[in-house]
């Protein structure tokens, strides 16, 4: 009896309390807890690169079960999802939680469109970001290199993995098309060496810490230079054969998202993913046009302001023919950019209130992927490493790379652009672990485009030309709408494309031709930069309307980066917040 009268005092205090309530926040932050620790498990390469280094010892494995496995474990994470009660969480929670949706249902969408049946770009691949290896793991002890050492003998079931699913795709018709792999063979070649020594992947093992006995350092040494010869140099040679043999020649040769199998359906998708709104292909096609026409008749007006007195097709040709614009020496390129990084480093404190500790350099993209790169990129460095963030300059091909747009590239990639955002978010305190690391395209690439053109309030773009450079990168963007949706939905060929953005913008012949082939190998990526800079620009309208005198710029940029990557109908619902709780005071 006394234990029954027990239970029921109990009860009556669960009932009053609310003791036995899920908490909603516990139940969100559970499965981002559980979700967290299975990516770090399956993905152990990104794990080294968020600085967990329980993994360093092995790579992924990327098997069709391995992603059915994976595929099953987000369904139920989505299930789990819809028995929290999103109205009863915190705003923060609120947003971590449609990110979180966002992301799951992304994974269940490329797994649904066998999207990992081409796990590589024209620029990015499986391959090419095991080659920065060196530059992800730490080197402080013994056991470092071991780990290394591990990766480096597993790689050629890591190739075996991928080549069966590059089968799989061929079957089906899920391939990369055949006419963007022309000279991809450099990011494979490359690693096919005689000698290990000059592999890219030998460089721990040139230089040990002085922590490690000598004894050590030789047998580690020997074992590295082992595995480079009997396993990373046979197993890029295996991939090489295969894609030079079986592969390109098999590819198909269509190049439109559309024509994959369910395209049409993978393609609104993508547009979805990359944009984070739900916008249809014949709008965003339309807003490029529209986009192109008004930066159009501001490059006329620049063109007027030179005393050009050819039309517009002629001053494209001056711009990419007139050696006054071109550096002579890759070195001539490298210094010119690190001017413009320290110039720009010089104006943050006047545009930003928070500034990342996170330094970065300069460098040239690596003479592997150089040639289907980009004019140039950021690249972050693993969390914990000593490494900083790079901004990587394109020195290949010299008489492709004007001077005249690399305020703006440099601006993009570096600072305020990609450098200071990333390293921003690295920083940010109170974000599950999932959020930390999330990078959304029309965010980050929006940010991007809108660092650009901060240039013009900082002091930047004093010369005609590079002020035309600004717009021709922005022209670039507002065309890849145009192209994007062309090429995937609307029956664009490759020609097409290329014409119109050697006709509407002052890109180097060389640099349309490889920005092309990486939109046809990535459907709708290129969607991103000039949507989300639109997006932010009409934010900062709005609050500079609305806040008048009250209005700090500073403040508004702390406001869009303070959350790290958000889509961009979260992104408009913290600038109205902020906009009201200014006014209010």
């Amino acid at each position: 009896m006394q234990n029954l009268r027990l239970l029921f005092r109990l009860g009556a205090c669960l009932l009053l309390y609310g003791c036995s309530a899920p908490n909603p926040h516990e139940q969100l932050h559970a499965l981002f807890d559980e979700e967290w620790k299975f990516r770090l498990a399956e993905a152990p390469l990104f794990a080294t690169a968020a600085g967990y280094h329980q993994y360093d010892d092995r790579l992924p494995q990327v098997t069709i079960a391995d992603e059915t496995r994976r595929a099953q474990f987000w369904r139920k994470l989505l299930g789990g999802l819809e028995k929290i009660e999103r109205a009863q969480l915190r705003r923060d929670d609120q947003i971590n939680f449609d990110i979180f949706k966002m992301q799951l249902q992304d994974n269940l969408n490329d797994f649904e469109y066998k999207a990992y049946l081409i796990p590589f770009t024209v620029d990015a691949g499986f391959h090419i970001g095991f080659a920065r290896l060196p530059s992800q793991m730490p080197f402080a002890i013994a056991q470092d290199y071991e780990n290394y050492i591990k990766r480096l003998q597993a790689f050629p079931d890591y190739v075996a993995q991928h080549i069966d699913l590059l089968k799989e795709g061929l079957k089906i018709g899920m391939t990369m098309p055949q006419v963007v792999l022309q000279g991809y063979d450099v990011t494979m070649a490359t690693h096919v060496v005689d000698d290990p020594a000059h592999s890219v992947l030998y460089a721990p093992l040139a230089k040990f810490p002085a922590a490690i006995p000598v004894d050590e350092q030789n047998r580690l040494k020997a074992a590295g230079e082992a595995a480079i010869r009997e396993s990373i140099v046979p197993a890029y040679r295996r991939f090489l054969e295969f894609m030079t043999n079986e592969y390109i020649t098999n590819a198909r040769t269509t190049i439109g998202a559309s024509e994959l199998p369910k395209g049409r359906d993978y393609y609104a998708q993508r547009i979805r993913h990359f944009t984070t709104l739900d916008m249809s292909v014949d709008e965003v096609h339309q807003l490029g046009l529209s986009e192109v026409q008004r930066i159009h008749s501001e490059m006329m007006a620049i063109i007027k302001q030179v005393g050009f007195t050819g039309d517009f097709a002629a001053f494209l040709k001056f711009l990419r023919t007139d050696p006054q614009f071109y550096a002579k020496t890759p070195e001539e390129l490298l210094k010119e950019a690190c001017y413009i990084a320290k110039r720009m480093d010089g104006k943050l404190p006047s545009l930003f209130k928070t500034l990342p500790r996170l330094p970065y350099s300069v460098q040239a993209v690596p003479a592997h992927l150089a040639p289907k790169y980009t004019g140039g990129r950021y690249v972050g460095p693993a969390l914990g490493s000593t490494e900083p963030g790079y901004y990587w300059v394109n020195t290949y091909a010299l008489e492709n790379r004007p001077l005249y747009v690399l305020e703006s590239l440099t601006l993009h990639e570096a600072v305020p652009g990609h450098h200071l955002q990333t390293a921003l978010a690295r920083e940010l305190e109170g974000l599950p672990n999932f959020r930390r690391f999330s990078y959304l395209s029309a965010f980050g690439e929006g940010w991007g485009l809108y660092s650009e053109r901060l240039g013009l309030e900082a002091g930047f773009y004093t010369n005609p030309y590079s002020n035309f450079g600004r717009l021709t990168y922005e022209m670039w963007r507002a065309c890849r709408l145009v192209v994007d949706t062309g090429i995937h939905a609307k029956g664009w060929t490759r020609d097409q494309a290329m014409e119109f953005l050697a006709s509407n913008t002052a890109l180097s012949l060389h640099e349309v031709r490889t920005e092309t082939d990486r939109y046809i190998s990535w459907p709708g990526q290129a969607l991103a930069y000039k949507i989300g800079e639109l997006k932010i620009r009409e934010l900062r309208r709005k609050a500079e309307e609305s806040l008048g005198e009250k209005f700090d710029l500073r403040e508004f940029h702390d406001v869009v980066l303070r959350n790290g990557a958000i889509p961009l109908s979260v992104l408009e619902g913290e600038v109205v917040a902020y906009i009201q709780k200014k006014q209010s005071k």
